[in-house]
């Protein structure tokens, strides 16, 4: 099993720097709000996903007045011994691993993370792009196709709404619209491939939680619940005529609009309780679960796909569930889930799992 063994920080974030050696199983970061406990989980989540919840600029990841920051951890098990670094400057990420450079895309999945802030709690009620943007971050864990795919199809999107905010003519948008329909196409395929196998964890997880009640999580690209549910079962290739057309329809309101309308960054993600639509008729207690629920699922399908366990980063959720709530997912923590989490209080643990925990105050 892999496990974090060591992490420093320099220059990151509020952090000139921080270092943690020895790290166990479960380590909890104790202090009051604004003292850097938020910033410790971005760096593990960045050395492990790769990636930040975030989704910052690096200029804001540099600490004030410095040029550039590092962040260095060691992974350690199996036999093995990973030194893993991160270099941030300018308007650059360099990773490397064990002293050779590597693409954010070759570094993900070497340990992946799965990680849950209060912000996570919008996933149901929030926009769709919430929704999107989960799906995608742990499919570009699980996924090197998955990670390049949606990289260029940002790049294709950003494109198109530049040339549509400068007026471009209509032929120049058609080819732009080639490569959109060759890009988009293969990631709805993706997305459709993961949700098979992770929303059906996802609801059985909630039954679990939920005392047996029956969720329901629907990706529905290109369109509403009906249409959405037929472009998901079809080819590639249905899939890209599906989406050609669509965009062909969609130009004459795109030129007049300035703006990309049609594709898979307009895809619907929506959560179910009993049949109906969680954002409008769950209870608060409801849509928590079906977020606990994804970020269990979530860990299962890493060790599924990936035959790693991951490491699980809860910053200041505790405090936001209910005791079964917080139960269900500090189960886990008895799991073999090397796990990081941040609080103001210590009152949300039992007594015999704080004994367990190193216990850091900042």
């Amino acid at each position: 099993m892999l496990t974090l063994n060591q992490l420093e920080l320099r220059n990151f974030r509020s952090y000139s720097q921080f270092s943690l050696e020895e790290i166990g199983p479960l380590t909890i970061f104790i202090g009051n709000n604004a003292v850097g406990k938020t910033n410790l989980i971005e760096a593990i989540q960045l050395l492990t996903a790769a990636s930040s919840f975030r989704h910052p600029p690096i200029s804001q990841m540099v600490k004030w007045g410095e040029s550039e920051a590092r962040l260095n951890g060691l992974i350690t098990g199996d036999g093995r011994r990973l030194d893993v670094q991160l270099q941030m400057t300018g308007h650059s990420k360099k990773f490397s691993l064990n002293g050779n450079r590597k693409k954010a895309v070759d570094f993900m999945g070497t340990l992946p993370s799965v990680v849950f802030t209060p912000d996570d709690l919008q996933l149901v009620k929030g926009p769709s792009s919430l929704r999107r943007r989960s799906l995608d971050a742990l499919g570009c864990q699980l996924s090197r196709n998955h990670y390049l795919i949606s990289k260029d199809y940002e790049k294709v999107v950003q494109h198109k709404n530049k040339l549509l905010k400068e007026g471009a003519d209509s032929l120049l948008l058609e080819s732009v619209n080639e490569m959109l329909t060759i890009c988009g196409s293969q990631l709805i395929a993706y997305r459709a491939a993961l949700a098979h196998r992770f929303f059906p964890v996802i609801e059985q997880r909630y039954r679990e939680i939920a005392d047996g009640e029956e969720a329901a999580v629907i990706y529905a690209p290109l369109g509403d619940y009906g249409e959405g549910e037929e472009l998901v079962s079809k080819s590639r290739d249905e899939l890209r005529e599906a989406l050609a057309k669509k965009l062909v329809a969609a130009l004459p309101q795109e030129m007049a609009r300035g703006k990309s309308l049609v594709g898979p960054h307009g895809d619907k993600i929506n959560f179910q309780v009993k049949g109906m639509p969680a954002a409008d008729f769950a209870s608060q207690g409801q849509q928590r679960s079906l977020v606990l629920a994804e970020k269990l699922a979530e860990v299962a399908m890493v060790e599924e796909v990936l035959h790693v366990k991951p490491v699980l980063l809860l910053d200041d959720v505790m405090s936001e569930l209910d005791g079964d709530r917080r139960r269900a997912i500090l189960n886990y923590i008895n799991q073999d889930v090397q796990t990081f989490i941040t609080t103001t209080h210590l009152e949300y643990f039992e007594s015999s799992l704080l004994e367990s925990a190193r216990l850091v105050h900042l």
